[in-house]
């Protein structure tokens, strides 16, 4: 028992610095087993009802084949190594279900050996947990790059979510750090799922009971800040991915600085890119769900994101004649493109006036972050203009009113499970 906790402890901690642990849209149900993976979507995160979920996150073994300058699970970092059987990670996983410490497994692991050695076992326990212990959960898969497609075909019979991690943004990036690798390499393996998950779609009208295959979609991640590519590059990747690849989701992991050695990399000692990190989201969240094209958040001559205020934001002040956007009768698609003014506001919005022209008062009530959008919109009874205030003013003001949370952010910490 003490092995156990102590390869818990290492692998546990190997795994923490894989952010795409999403679980949004899977659709498998209990059929008379244990778990359930259709419920609101597991991961280190709140649902829509406000819960608190969580997962068992851990990592198969943290030897690796290969030396990637970035990972802590390089095999020439001198660091505890460990490795479940397959059986442990089984039995871990349904005696931590059971006793209500986790509601899913994000498993991925190093490579030892080679690629379908590992993928092998990584399906090893997922059928395991599907076949013999019944359990209907949530289960997130680390692809690993290499692995022949029958294995990935088969694994996707049982799990709800896979993912293959880009690591770097760019093929010259990633040279830089990892040698060994090649973005090829990732690039087949969604392919090939994507795919299957397409012909699986359109075989539904043929098909009463077709079976489940990757249901919640596939995800990839990217590091930020360890190699100098833009933000732009970065933004490109991503959106050639969502389009090529039908992802889910982007991750985007600013790098923590663990290698004195690499001089390519960040030193021991640098802040990681926290602030980049989340802007990043914010952008990505405003292509996928806003109506923004790329272009229009960023180009060659604005290539990174401004750190001190948010894209929307930003777009905003550098395209002043899309502004003021009259509330009472603008479309949806210009509301939401108001700094301040989210989708859900913008629906109260369309709602509330139907029965009657908006004000002021009216405004402040729906949720929106009011003393910025009122520099952009017009109300029934609009009393402030922006008159011959210019962009870089209006900026002033709103950063003068508001307060950031990322002035002292703490160190985030993976859940504990002892």
């Amino acid at each position: 028992m003490e092995r156990i906790e102590e390869k818990l402890r290492i692998l546990a901690d190997a795994a923490k610095y894989d952010v795409s642990c999403s679980s949004s849209g899977s659709k498998r149900k209990n059929t008379g087993g244990i778990g359930d993976a259709s419920a609101s979507g597991i991961c280190h995160t709140y649902t829509e009802d406000g819960r608190c979920v969580s997962l068992l996150k851990i990592l198969l073994t943290n030897y690796c084949i290969y030396d990637c300058a970035f990972c802590v699970s390089r095999k020439s970092n001198d660091v505890q190594r460990a490795a479940f059987t397959v059986e442990e990670v089984v039995d871990l996983t349904m005696n931590f279900y059971r006793r209500n410490y986790i509601e899913g497994l994000f498993l991925s692991s190093g490579i030892f050996k080679d690629a379908d050695y590992t993928m092998e076992r990584l399906l090893r326990i997922v059928k395991k947990l599907r076949l013999e212990q019944h359990y209907n959960g949530y289960i997130h898969l680390k692809t690993i790059p290499g692995a022949s497609k029958e294995l990935i075909l088969e694994a996707g019979l049982y799990v709800d979510r896979m993912s293959i991690n880009l690591e770097m943004p760019t093929e010259a990036g990633l040279k830089l750090v990892a040698p060994e690798k090649d973005h090829q390499s990732v690039r087949e393996p969604l392919q090939f799922v994507n795919e299957k998950i397409q012909a699986l779609q359109g075989d539904q009208k043929l098909i009463k009971h077709k079976p489940l295959f990757v249901p919640a979609g596939q995800s990839t991640q990217m590091v930020i800040g360890a190699t100098p590519e833009s933000d732009l590059e970065i933004m490109n990747v991503a959106d050639e991915y969502y389009k090529n690849y039908n992802l889910k989701r982007v991750y985007y992991s600013g790098y923590i600085p663990i290698n004195n050695d690499n001089k390519n990399l960040p030193q021991i000692g640098t802040r990681p890119p926290l602030i980049r990190e989340n802007r990043l989201y914010q952008t990505d969240w405003l292509l996928r769900f806003y109506g923004f094209k790329l272009d229009e958040i960023l180009n060659p001559s604005f290539t990174d994101l401004d750190l001190d205020i948010d894209p929307k934001l930003s777009w905003a002040l550098r395209n002043p004649h899309f502004f003021p956007v009259d509330i009472n009768t603008a479309e949806y698609a210009a509301i939401i493109r108001i700094p301040g003014i989210g989708r859900q506001s913008a629906m109260k919005i369309i709602q509330a006036r139907k029965f009657g022209v908006l004000r002021e008062f009216q405004l402040k009530k729906m949720g929106i972050a009011y003393n910025r959008a009122r520099f952009f919109m017009v109300c029934a009874d609009t009393a402030f203009s922006r008159g011959s205030l210019q962009m870089h003013q209006v900026k002033h003001h709103i950063l003068k009113g508001g307060n950031s949370k990322f002035q002292s952010l703490p160190a985030a910490n993976q859940l504990s499970l002892f």
